[in-house]
C-alpha cells in the first residue's frame, strides 16, 4: 500500500486548505506530494489567491505510470482556481493532462479520489469517468456539475465509495479527516 498523497497545485490556491493538509497529512504519516503539469519545468511556484503565498512543485502527474501511480493512497482536487487552470489545453477542444490523469485515477477503485469546492470544475470534459457518482460541490458550480451528468448530495461532506467530495474551501479539516477515515478503512 502507498504511502502518499497526491495534491493538484496551481496558481490561485486556497493557502490555509493547502498548508493545512501539508501538515494534517503528514501527522498523519503519509507523504504530501504537490502535483502539477511542470511544462518541462523542474518546478513551478505558484501563487496563492487570498495571501499571495507562495508555493513551489516539483512532481508533473504527466510523468507518472501505472506503478508510480500505485504509491499513491489519495489525489486531492482542491479548492480555489487550481481546476480551472488544470483544464487548460493548447488546442482549443483536447482534453487537457490533468484530465487525463483524472482519467487514469477515477478508474483505481484503491487511490481515494478527493474534491472540494469548485474542484469538479474539471469534471466537465471527462464527465465519463464519474458516470453513476455523487457528489457534493460549491453552490456555484452546481450546475457544471449536473451539467456533466453528476448526481448531487446536499451534504457538507459526502461519501461515495472512493470518491469524497466537500462542499468548499471552508470545509477542509472534515474533508482531510474523512479522507484519512478511508484510506484507513
Amino acid at each position: 500500500m502507498g504511502k502518499k498523497i497526491g495534491i493538484l497545485i496551481e496558481n490561485r490556491f486556497i493557502e490555509k486548505e493547502i498548508f493545512y493538509y501539508q501538515s494534517y497529512f503528514a501527522n498523519a504519516g503519509y507523504e504530501v506530494v504537490l502535483l502539477t503539469r511542470l511544462w518541462g519545468q523542474p518546478s513551478l511556484t505558484f501563487k496563492g489567491l487570498e495571501y499571495q503565498a507562495e508555493i513551489t512543485a516539483q512532481n508533473s502527474f504527466e510523468n507518472l505510470s501505472d506503478d508510480d501511480l500505485k504509491d499513491y493512497v489519495a489525489i486531492i482536487a482542491p479548492a480555489g482556481y487550481v481546476s480551472d487552470y488544470l483544464l487548460y489545453e493548447e488546442k482549443p477542444g483536447d482534453i487537457s493532462p490533468a484530465c487525463r490523469f483524472l482519467e487514469r485515477v477515477m478508474k483505481d477503485k484503491s487511490i481515494i479520489k478527493g474534491f472540494i469546492c469548485h474542484s469538479l470544475w474539471i469534471a466537465g470534459p471527462i464527465k465519463e469517468s464519474f458516470n453513476g457518482r455523487k457528489v457534493t460541490c460549491h453552490n456555484n458550480i452546481l450546475s457544471h456539475v449536473r451539467n456533466a451528468g453528476i448526481e448531487y448530495q446536499d451534504a457538507d461532506v459526502y461519501v461515495d465509495d472512493d470518491l469524497i467530495t466537500a462542499r468548499t474551501g471552508g470545509h477542509h479539516a472534515p474533508f482531510a479527516e474523512c479522507i484519512i477515515n478511508n484510506i484507513r478503512k
